[in-house]
């Protein structure tokens, strides 16, 4: 099975989250590019926030321009820090357009050889002009032909950054981690059962991507300060 996004995004995120009816108008189409732009140095910094300092300053740091993502900082402990945008939410999610979204992220080493390759792609497609349908479509195809990368075991990603903002109800949400496995149905998990932690009921069961992704909340920011409560 295969992977996004890509929070994913995340997708993203994470970006992972449902939204509010009442902001499912708001974004029925990409905004002008330079909306989803960053200062440069901003986004580095934003992207560091992800993981704890241990690892992200150790990291390679990609950052996102006119025509996808470039490195900024090449690193030297296998994982990559970036921000994903909200082009790496689930295709139906009413805020797959929001400008305003930002999810720091940093993808272990087996999620750069088998995630990354997702966001990265579905970037390029964006940036292309595609829209959501051809942006699935042609995941889809480059997965059949092997274009895109088998998920790899042990693919996660971290996303502690107090800095996020993963769509317009949740924010910054909590810190969490992220993992990565071939699609399943959510009972493996013992999702929606009762007593169950709702953390377990797996993102992106719809996706062209082929991934279920379980998040799991951690106490501390990447900074080391408390988290609030899971809201």
């Amino acid at each position: 099975m295969r992977w996004a996004a890509l929070r994913g995004f995340a997708a993203c995120a994470a970006v992972l989250l449902s939204a509010s009816a009442v902001r499912a108008a708001d974004y029925p189409a990409m905004a002008p590019l330079d909306q989803y732009m960053m200062d440069r140095s901003a986004e580095i910094a934003m992207a560091k926030s992800a993981a704890p300092p241990s690892i992200a300053d150790k990291a390679t740091v990609l950052v996102l321009t006119r025509h996808g993502y470039d490195t900024s900082i090449k690193g030297s402990n296998g994982f990559v820090c970036a921000v994903e945008r909200g082009w790496m939410s689930q295709y139906d999610f009413p805020q797959f357009w929001n400008p305003h979204m930002r999810g720091p992220l940093c993808y272990n080493p087996m999620a750069v050889r088998s995630i990354l390759p997702y966001t990265i792609r579905r970037t390029e497609l964006v940036l292309a002009g595609r829209s959501k349908p051809e942006i699935a479509a042609a995941i889809k195809e480059s997965i059949e032909k092997h274009t895109l990368p088998r998920l790899e075991a042990g693919a996660m990603t971290y996303m502690m950054s107090k800095q996020g903002y993963l769509n317009d109800e949740a924010r910054n949400w909590v810190p969490h981690l992220m993992f990565y496995f071939p699609r399943a149905e959510g009972t493996n998990w013992g999702a929606d059962l009762p007593g169950a932690p709702p953390m377990l009921n797996p993102q992106y069961q719809d996706s062209s991507e082929a991934i279920s992704v379980i998040m799991v909340a951690v106490t501390n920011w990447s900074d080391g300060t408390p988290a609030p409560k899971m809201r």
